[in-house]
């Protein structure tokens, strides 16, 4: 059995575990808070953009005598070469925050590699960088430390990047694997598809033919091309909202369990501790007796 010196100090080793791990969930409260509200603020906000770019969409026609779409961000090819953006965190202790993302981009580069696509990666967050490049994957673009502070235009700029690729042919699809914030304990792997544009024309936005008509000023294809590059960047930034939402919750589940842990270790420890001390005092009272009854 361990000596009471031990024990005492291992339990002011969790204590001081467990004072660290109260302030980690505390800090991480306060930012899901924050992030919890810019995410709900901007569903409503993508949604009514992708409807506007949907009617919009419905109304552009495509050149005379050809197939072409009437934006390059809605070119649809041939898949031969794809590139997967892993949406990951720059820092642990988050449970299985990261460890979720890194399986599911690992097993979506599995199933593209096995239907003859070429994939690169682009990696948002240091855990996720450091996973592929352990497994030696070809990373063409990787951004540790996004989230130690991003904002709009850092999601702006990373979406004209990844539709400078698609539109120059380096790409023929990008894909993101995140995390979406769901609630306070759960978090959702999602795969998405941002390019190319996916948008689906309602019925009733069909033109004439429809219910509906509207008269665009500007016409509809000075507006798809301003609102299109918008509509990007917005999708991109949504995905980095999700994500930090859904980290920062991760985190303060994560250390609430820790904090509750090292509490019940401290608890365990503290019972150990007493009855060690009890059996040495036992043993010294009768040491002490036997002693006296052996001078008398």
């Amino acid at each position: 059995m361990a000596s009471l010196i031990d024990i005492r100090r291992r339990i002011k080793s969790v204590k001081n575990t467990q004072q660290i791990t109260k302030a980690m969930k505390m800090v991480a409260a306060a930012r899901l808070r924050r992030s919890q509200d810019r995410v709900i603020a901007a569903r409503p906000y993508a949604r009514t953009l992708a409807e506007t770019l949907s009617s919009v969409v419905a109304r552009v026609a495509p050149a005379p005598g050809s197939d072409t779409p009437a934006h390059p961000l809605l070119v649809r090819r041939e898949e031969k070469n794809v590139v997967v953006v892993v949406v990951t965190a720059d820092r642990g202790l988050c449970g299985a925050f990261n460890t979720n993302v890194n399986r599911a981009s690992f097993a979506l580069v599995r199933d593209l590699k096995e239907k003859g696509h070429t994939v690169r990666l682009v990696c948002l967050g240091r855990k996720g960088m450091e996973f592929w490049k352990r497994r030696g994957a070809e990373i063409v673009d990787a951004r540790p430390g996004l989230f130690s502070g991003f904002n709009y235009e850092t999601a702006a700029g990373i979406a004209r990047d990844l539709a400078g690729r698609f539109t120059s042919g380096d790409a023929d699809a990008v894909t993101f694997v995140y995390n979406e914030f769901k609630s306070v304990i759960a978090q959702i792997i999602r795969t998405k598809r941002l390019l190319p544009v996916e948008l689906q024309a309602k019925a009733e936005d069909a033109g004439p033919s429809g219910t509906v008509d509207f008269l665009f000023e500007p016409g509809p294809e000075v507006i798809l091309t301003r609102l299109l590059p918008r509509h990007l960047e917005f999708q991109v930034y949504q995905v980095l909202l999700e994500s930090a939402a859904a980290e920062n919750a991760a985190r303060m589940t994560a250390m609430d369990g820790a904090s509750r842990n090292a509490g019940d270790m401290i608890d365990s420890l503290t019972l150990t501790y007493n009855r060690a001390r009890q059996a040495r005092i036992t043993k010294e009272l009768i040491e002490i007796v036997s002693g006296a009854a052996a001078l008398g």
